[in-house]
């Protein structure tokens, strides 16, 4: 067995290879506290799945990126201690400058994202291919993204899609370098994926373009963001206990395990977890109003959390038993 621990972070380039060549998608969960870390450290332990902690650059300036690189350190320390240890990537999420993407090689991330998406196609070319240059000399892994998904989260922010074109990924991949591509085939960003009326269906997944991009870069690993399911579960006891989340949802879970059959190696779930948190923390204070200390809801929060990641390693992704 490969001990993890002895090597600290690992970059994406093994684990997701052996995805695309198994059939499963590595989860990308993304953390801002410490709660939303020990959650995903013991579901991924427990289910012996291949993890990548997600940072986005909102979630470095809330939890300050020292304190957010050490916390990220004590998940190696902490999983020694439960349990056999998994590959664990630490990646910056959407990048949005390539010095940006530097202080975090710098600080120890072992994989970045650079996110060009919303600039012309040779300036993304241009700055993809400036953040690989400079990751592979610290045997970092880089992800790019092609294609714009629509939606809110952290400052992520577009109000309307752009699908991928197939006929860039080849271009763009080889002009680059980098190591894996996220496109936009209707996943989008936030609770409000797809905002539905009762008995109105989802829109299917573009599985058309996904199917192209296999066929020009055959092999390559494929990226979906905003890939929350909107678990309607959490919607509903939000809801019930003074939120208003009418309408929210996300995508199919019978859709994202499609996608893990293909090219697609990495899945992004952030929304469902920060939905499992605030439906557990609304319901608990609402029947225990004189509680005020953060441990006893944090607590249940952070345990509903182990077993939504658990489901979704098991279930969806396919990963459990993969490490």
């Amino acid at each position: 067995m490969t001990h993890y621990t002895e090597i600290g972070f690992v970059n994406t380039k093994e684990m997701l290879a052996k995805a695309t060549a198994s059939g499963y998608a590595v989860p990308g969960y993304n953390f801002n506290n410490m709660e939303q870390l020990q959650a995903i450290i013991t579901a991924c332990v427990e289910t012996q799945s291949p993890v990548i902690l997600q940072v986005s650059k909102g979630a470095r300036n809330y939890a300050n990126e020292t304190m957010l690189q050490y916390m990220a350190q004590g998940a190696i320390e902490m999983m020694k201690t439960i349990g056999d240890p998994v590959p664990i990537a630490l990646h910056l999420d959407h990048g949005d400058s390539f010095e940006l993407c530097k202080s975090c090689i710098e600080s120890g991330f072992s994989s970045v994202m650079i996110d060009g998406s919303s600039l012309p196609y040779e300036e993304n070319v241009a700055i993809s291919k400036k953040v690989a240059d400079y990751a592979h000399e610290h045997d970092v892994s880089v992800e790019a993204e092609l294609g714009v998904l629509a939606g809110i989260e952290d400052e992520v922010e577009a109000e309307e899609s752009s699908y991928t074109d197939p006929e860039d990924v080849e271009d763009f991949v080889k002009k680059t370098n980098v190591d894996s591509l996220a496109i936009s085939i209707g996943t989008s960003h936030g609770a409000y994926k797809f905002k539905v009326e009762p008995g109105e269906s989802i829109p299917p997944l573009r599985f058309d373009i996904l199917e192209e991009v296999e066929e020009r870069i055959p092999g390559f690993p494929i990226v979906l963001h905003g890939s929350s399911s909107v678990l309607q579960k959490y919607i509903k006891i939000i809801n019930e206990y003074g939120g208003n989340m009418e309408g929210a949802a996300g995508v199919p879970e019978d859709q994202l395990r499609k996608a893990t059959k293909s090219a697609v190696s990495k899945i992004n779930i952030d929304s469902d977890g920060r939905l499992a948190v605030t439906a557990t923390v609304r319901e608990f204070l609402a029947n225990n109003p004189s509680v005020f200390d953060p441990r006893k809801y944090l607590g249940p929060a952070r345990s509903q959390l182990i077993e939504m990641y658990k489901r979704k390693n098991k279930e969806v992704l396919g990963s459990a038993g993969k490490a």
